[in-house]
């Protein structure tokens, strides 16, 4: 389980770099970050481990700027505004998980840090 996002006033850790993969290189299934050619088992753990650890941040920081979409567009100032089902179906969430989810985006907005993750 993904350990939970620091809020604004704590410092954000700085994972390590996900670069692009050539087309070609990620055209291939049996590629994945060049991890195959490692060849000793200590430096492919650390390798996994700081992906692992970065992928998990960038979920994690994807998912609260879902969240805070997901409230701009609930707004009930916006003469746009979508419903949580319309939310919901363009996210490709359950209702009820969007409801979740702008809530957790108005908290991130107002800088709280109560706010629960609508995991």
């Amino acid at each position: 389980m993904a350990e939970p996002t620091p809020r604004r006033n704590e410092p954000r850790l700085r994972p390590a770099p996900l670069l692009f993969e050539p087309a070609e290189a990620s055209a291939d299934p049996e590629h994945f970050f060049d991890l195959e050619s490692i060849d000793d088992p200590r430096a492919l753990l650390d390798r996994a481990t700081e992906l692992t650890h970065a992928f998990r941040a960038a979920a994690d920081r994807a998912m609260e700027f879902q969240a805070m979409a997901a409230a701009q567009l609930a707004d009930p100032r916006r003469f746009d505004r979508l419903t949580p089902a319309d939310i919901a179906g363009r996210a490709e969430w359950t209702e009820d998980y969007a409801k979740k989810m702008v809530e957790f985006g108005r908290d991130l907005m107002r800088g709280g840090e109560g706010g629960v993750h609508a995991d």
